[in-house]
């Protein structure tokens, strides 16, 4: 059957887009302008689920009224959580001198970015317009532009005219992909956790692999192992993976003349290969892998060069987190810990693809880096990397730096491998509070998606981001954030924090990969004080079962069902 770009080829494009589109209704009003005089009635019609479609019935409308002298009508809802797309404007009638209207549209992750004008607070339109001025006419439905949000606020600006609105849905932009992994046990919060977590990075599951999706709608391939991790957990495999790996790849050629690294970072040259081995591990293509081989050995007999004599990494541009970007002894240590990491990693690699000798050179280097550890400069996520690359001790680091005052002094960024380091050190019931400490600290403030950065101190009277902030009150999104995400700049969807979802799946359910495409898998749960912990595994043969169960003698039942072709071993 002819398709109808057969028919007309200049139809056909690049590639199709394959994302979904949902309309999703408003689920409250938060506020409106009535409460300075202005003119507005039936707003609350704005939350019937109707038709997407301008009809001439004599449906109810949310009715806008300007008149001279008197204050703009104007009304902030929320669709409920955060939401990737954009918002579709139905609007049924425009009483005005030349029958149009001029409306300002806002969208905003939390309540107050919404009310806030650009330039105030650092907001701004980075990446995508959050801001914007449209013309409307009657028996129209314009659409705005993509960005991330939950909230929005519309105001009629025209000095005196009349807006008539049957609705103002957003339009959810999303991959309408299978949640073939679960986590469920004893802990409701814990379970919110791991679904606010799977939600974020599937967010950013766009075109391509995001970073966010109000601000950062870009492959930063240095974040994105998180999200990498997530999506095995959740979703098994997705091509977007292989499909941004590649544009990163493409955007920094190695040449015999110039050494290009990811993003500008060279340490984000060392995560794309960390990547690669999870995401080999995680689905054993061996045919994409071998598409890599050429540029890894570029990139590994280079990386091999940054370590001296006396095992000191000696990357130039160096960055870690941006909570330690202006501490450079914390730098160095997580620096020294990633690269060992990535030359291991990159010798198995090397080992898979037949360079036995150049695989021999990363772990030659990597074991000289056992010669220097750095001190970490009070950092704990410095501190995990060393842990995770075997430079320092797992259970001396955890009790002396990593457990102390709980959460405070995490990273999102780096929140998925200070909760691996707590594994290493056996504290595996310390990672379950600072899970609900950090990450639940981020869902009392009002979250349904993890945020860019987080700090436990934020939260000190500080009102959630689903009101407009009393009086006497701190704006947690206004008022925080740092180097690049300050006040409202700052992203409350960041795919790099969804670190609790890979986090439980691998240690509280306890699931290995233990050879590569999920041929073998190890099953070891860590419960802590939970009473039961079940969920699903996807493997490329298929979805693993499993179940543990807290015995009333402290012992864990399980019970394991897994698909043909994976091997399960306890």
């Amino acid at each position: 059957m002819a398709r109808i770009y057969d028919k007309y080829p200049v139809l056909k494009g690049k590639d199709p887009d394959v994302r979904a589109r949902r309309y999703v209704t408003p689920t409250r009003v938060v506020w409106t302008s009535k409460e300075e005089g202005a003119d507005i009635h039936g707003e609350e019609n704005l939350l019937l689920a109707r038709a997407e479609q301008i009809s001439f019935g004599d449906n109810p409308v949310c009715r806008m009224v300007n008149k001279p002298g008197s204050p703009k009508a104007s009304i902030l809802v929320d669709y409920g959580m955060e939401l990737h797309g954009s918002v579709r404007i139905m609007v049924k009638g425009v009483v005005s001198a030349n029958k149009r209207a001029n409306i300002r549209v806002r969208f905003g992750e939390s309540v107050m970015e919404a009310m806030t004008d650009l330039g105030v607070k650092n907001t701004t339109n980075d990446h995508a317009n959050r801001d914007m001025v449209m013309n409307v006419g009657f028996y129209c439905a314009p659409e705005t532009n993509e960005s991330g949000f939950r909230f929005m606020r519309i105001d009629l600006l025209d000095e005196e005219a009349v807006l008539e609105l049957k609705s103002v849905n957003a339009t959810f932009i999303f991959r309408d992909i299978e949640y073939l992994g679960s986590f469920e046990c004893s802990d409701p919060l814990l379970n919110k956790i791991w679904d606010t977590a799977a939600y974020t990075a599937h967010l950013n599951m766009q075109e391509y692999l995001w970073d966010g999706i109000k601000r950062d709608r870009l492959i930063w391939i240095g974040d994105m192992h998180t999200e990498v991790m997530t999506i095995l957990s959740a979703f098994g495999y997705n091509e977007v993976v292989p499909k941004s790996l590649d544009v990163a790849r493409e955007d920094a050629p190695i040449t015999e003349e110039k050494m290009t690294w990811m993003n500008g970072y060279p340490p984000y040259s060392v995560w794309w290969l960390l990547i690669h081995y999870d995401w080999y591990m995680g689905v054993g293509d061996l045919a994409y892998l071998q598409e890599q081989k050429e540029y890894m050995i570029k990139l590994l007999s280079n990386l091999v060069k940054l370590v001296d004599e006396n095992g000191v990494e000696q990357i130039p541009s160096k960055f870690l987190d941006w909570p330690t970007l202006a501490n450079p002894e914390a730098t160095h240590a997580g620096m020294q810990g990633l690269i060992k990491q990535g030359l291991e990693k990159g010798a198995t690699l090397m080992e898979i693809l037949g360079q036995t000798e150049l695989a021999a050179s990363c772990l030659e280097a990597a074991d000289r880096m056992k010669a220097h550890v750095p001190t970490v400069g009070g950092s704990k996520t410095a501190a995990a990397m060393l842990v995770l690359a075997g430079l320092a001790d797992a259970k001396e680091t955890n009790e002396n730096l990593i457990a102390v005052n709980g959460a405070h002094g995490y990273s999102t960024f780096l929140g998925y491998y200070l909760l691996k380091a707590k594994a290493l050190a056996g504290d595996y019931q310390g990672a379950l509070d600072a899970m609900k400490e950090y990450w639940g600290g981020m869902l009392k403030m009002g979250a349904t998606t993890f945020w860019e950065d987080f700090n436990l101190d934020w939260m000190e009277n500080a009102a959630p981001i689903d009101e407009i902030v009393p009086e006497g009150k701190v704006d947690i999104h206004g008022d925080w954030g740092a180097y690049c995400y300050v006040s409202f700049r700052h992203s409350l969807c960041h795919g790099w924090s969804s670190g609790p979802c890979p986090y439980m799946t691998h240690y509280v359910l306890g699931v290995t990969v233990e050879e590569a495409g999920c041929k073998k898998l190890r099953i070891e749960p860590h419960l802590g004080d939970l009473e039961y912990a079940k969920g699903t595994y996807p493997t490329p043969y298929g979805v693993v079962t499993i179940s543990h169960t807290k015995l009333a003698d402290g012992t864990v039942q399980t019970e394991i069902d897994a698909p043909a072709g994976v091997e399960i071993v306890k």
